[in-house]
């Protein structure tokens, strides 16, 4: 009974919703999409109720459960959250065009507002013409795309609620598109461009979904959810480094899931989240009043958040690092039975990455079809004259090296269709690489025979081109765009504009070749870290690397690790599976062997001023209670520099910039003390707060660009500063007979003074045993003497 007054309630919330007024022009009818297959929560999901799927002691909350109440949510998503960076256009053939947008399944919308900026050209002002919105098939009102004051109009609507489900799609079209459709040398004056800070404002209810773990990793993710989302994490007041390590483990998987959406993490202590949340901890811990299950096994559960059982938290409980590991790596597998509330886990084998494996990588060991880097729901076929261009994303390895003059292999293999109405003179194919033009394809071969011959009627199609591609222009993230620029006679009837039939295709035998790339590149470099989390990425699972923390390490601190592990994740496909934590630097036993073959990544404050003097002890910055900046270097490391051809190093730049900034934060990265082919990156701020603001920071592409170098400094005032401060070193692939040509190339001016000094030594040499031979030739009586 008790269950089905729950699902009772829920239905009238769901048809309260639906009786709000429908202010669209005409009467529309729009069934809602909320879920039914919620699963209302019974004895069993309760906190103090035995689990499902097991018999184990359930938390123990001291704190009593408060009345249930239905919590309010308000979000705002913007067309470039959206998926359309740039806003949409509507210009030449292209005047009408729509975009698709989700929401998260366990939220019922009450109330929904369209915030429309439009930008419209003075031509199309001037015909003063209207603009028509529809969402999800119904009609929202058409906007005037007369002239106004601004370059940017701006207007409000209201949307029915009713209207806006899980899966939408909001339409525009420009009704006298059929006027401009002919206009095909005008084409280009008559543009209206939705700004893509066009926003989409709502208000909803929280649906209660139960206590289920085979919903994971909703309520805490939804992968319907398009805007970036947020979650707390929530350990014990004594935290430990293997409860942060599982947390890792967790949150680079969540970092996948997110994807291009992202996601942030706060860390708590002793606290529970006020909604959902995930706590790690031992069997009998307690955190923020709430205390752990009993149990021998590692165990997963999901509960009813004491504040308000709309909210759920997850508990990852193990006693030891290799429990907890295993009740995290269980949860990333998903999978669970339907209405399970709690699970032991058993053993797991955890898979253990090879050198450069991360799925979200292009492979180096052969040529990759472009149809192979494409998702599932996109295509290398184009319908229609008008059409988005073609998009092809992959992700690279950031350390890829090519001798000079080498290039990338790439082969394209295309199609344009067949008609009589296309003018092949001026159609082509555009390639654009980041950003760059690379080359536009035509329809035929160029040439002097293949035009003849393609006069006399004979096939002179161009369906295939070998691109080579400049190694600079591949980046860490890399967007190939391929778009069919089709061009009609003028004596083709404006009909065929429009005509959606026809297809131009990309062949499923192009392909990409980086086979005969290195993996080398020159360390520290700051520039590959914030691009794919790299060195540490070389092996993706983070086998080979140290995540490192204060003794005591603080909220913010914890946060921030558990944010570039979601970085980590996102940029490789791959969970911190093996990561390794420890609080505080080891001096001896089997962590400092640990240290001796590992990466370092490290987060810290100025306040941890024990910490970082350590950390620091032998790299070119140092640190004391009040401030952070770079050694001054002696006179020998100055004169092994100069003459090692390194002029580039701006130690002195950095260090006063870092003494005239009160707030910052930033990156730091040097050679690793315990091991000279390792590097440490150390991510600091000068407070807690300051650190904190990281997450955001590297949201920003701005940002992103600038950081570079060994140092990057971060201030609200200035943005972001980069120096090279210390001395870079090679690592990678490369065999010793290549690497003498490297290291001439890369030291020219210490090859000048050797080459110098021999020449010195040699001419010297000479010099004096000609000038002997020279006198005995002029004095020969002088033989006998």
């Amino acid at each position: 009974m008790k269950g089905m007054s729950i699902k009772l309630c829920q239905l009238l919330l769901a048809l309260t919703v639906l009786a709000s007024p429908v202010m669209a022009e005409d009467a529309t009818t729009v069934e809602s999409q909320i879920p039914l297959d919620l699963p209302a929560p019974d004895a069993a999901f309760a906190p103090g109720a035995a689990p499902v799927s097991e018999t184990a002691p359930a938390p123990a909350v001291d704190a009593p459960t408060p009345s249930v109440f239905t919590p309010g949510n308000v979000s705002s998503i913007t067309v470039a959250q959206m998926g359309q960076p740039r806003g949409v256009m509507l210009s030449g053939g292209q005047l009408q065009a729509g975009i698709d947008f989700t929401l998260p399944t366990d939220q019922v919308i009450t109330n929904a507002q369209l915030y429309l900026n439009l930008k419209v050209s003075p031509a199309m002002a001037a015909r003063n013409t209207t603009l028509q919105l529809m969402m999800n098939g119904q009609p929202l009102g058409t906007v005037p795309l007369g002239s106004a004051d601004s370059d940017v109009s701006n207007y409000q609507l209201e949307i029915p609620a009713a209207m806006v489900v899980s899966s939408n799609n909001i339409s525009f079209k420009i009704n006298d598109g059929d006027a401009l459709l002919c206009l095909r040398d005008l084409s280009d004056k008559y543009q209206v461009t939705i700004m893509p800070n066009t926003r989409l404002d709502l208000e909803g209810q929280q649906l209660n979904i139960g206590a289920d773990l085979s919903h994971f990793p909703r309520p805490f993710f939804d992968s319907m959810q398009m805007t970036p989302a947020s979650l707390e994490f929530a350990f014990p007041a004594k935290t430990l480094p293997e409860q942060v390590s599982a947390a890792a483990l967790v949150a680079s998987w969540l970092g996948i899931e997110a994807d291009y959406r992202g996601i942030s993490f706060n860390a708590l202590s002793d606290k529970l989240p006020e909604k959902n949340g995930i706590l790690f901890g031992k069997p009998g811990e307690q955190i923020g009043g709430l205390t752990l299950p009993e149990t021998q096994k590692p165990m997963l559960q999901i509960i009813d958040n004491p504040g308000n059982p709309v909210y759920k938290l997850l508990l990852v409980v193990g006693n030891s690092d290799q429990q907890l590991r295993a009740a995290a790596w269980r949860l990333t597998q998903g999978k669970f039975p339907g209405q399970t509330a709690s699970t032991a886990v058993e053993n797991q084998t955890i898979p253990v990455s090879k050198a450069y494996d991360a799925p979200r990588w292009i492979s180096t060991e052969h040529p990759v079809r472009l149809s192979e880097l494409m998702r599932k729901d996109q295509s290398l076929t184009a319908t229609g004259i008008w059409h988005e261009p073609l998009s092809v994303a992959f992700r690279a390895a950031p350390d890829l090296f090519l001798w000079d003059g080498d290039t990338i292999p790439v082969k394209i293999g295309y199609r344009f269709p067949t008609e009589n109405w296309i003018d092949e003179e001026r159609s082509y194919l555009s390639l654009t690489l980041n950003g760059t033009f690379l080359h536009n394809l035509p329809v035929n071969k160029q040439g002097a025979l293949e035009t003849l011959w393609r006069k006399v009627g004979g096939d002179a199609r161009q369906e295939e081109y070998n691109l080579a591609l400049e190694p600079y222009l591949i980046y860490g993230d890399n967007q190939l765009s391929l778009y069919f620029n089709i061009q009609t006679k003028e004596s083709a009837p404006c009909s065929v504009l429009l005509n959606n039939n026809i297809k131009s295709r990309i062949s499923d035998d192009s392909w990409i070749d980086l086979s005969k790339t290195r993996h080398f590149s020159l360390l520290p470099n700051l520039s590959y870290f914030v691009g794919a989390s790299f060195p540490f990425s070389r092996f993706a699972d983070f086998a080979h690397t140290v995540l490192m923390l204060p003794e005591n390490p603080g909220e913010a601190e914890i946060s921030t690790l558990l944010n570039m592990a979601a970085r980590s994740g996102n940029a490789t496909g791959t969970s911190l599976n093996n990561n390794t934590v420890m609080f505080g630097v080891p001096t001896a036993g089997a962590n400092l062997q640990r240290l001796e073959q590992s990466h370092v990544l490290s987060v810290s404050t100025i306040n941890q001023s024990a910490f970082n003097k350590t950390l620091l002890a032998q790299s070119p910055f140092n640190s004391n209670e009040h401030s952070f900046g770079v050694r001054e270097r002696s006179i020998w490391q100055k004169i092994q520099h100069w003459i090692e051809g390194d002029w580039g190093s701006k130690g002195i730049a950095a260090d006063r910039y870092f003494s005239s900034n009160e707030a910052w934060r930033g990156f730091v990265s040097f050679r690793s003390q315990w091991n000279p082919d390792r590097v440490v990156v150390m991510a600091i701020g000068s407070t807690d707060e300051q650190l904190s603001r990281l997450q955001t920071d590297l949201s920003s592409s701005r940002i992103n660009a600038g950081i570079r170098g060994d140092a990057s400094i971060i201030t609200d005032e200035n943005g972001v500063r980069s120096f090279r401060v210390g001395q870079q070193f090679p690592s990678g692939q490369m065999p010793w007979y290549m690497m003498v040509v490297w290291y001439a190339n890369q030291h020219s001016a210490l090859l000048a003074i050797l080459g110098l000094l021999f020449a010195s030594v040699i001419g010297l040499s000479l010099y004096a045993l000609l000038k002997k031979r020279a006198h005995k030739r002029l004095n020969p009586q002088d033989d006998g003497k």
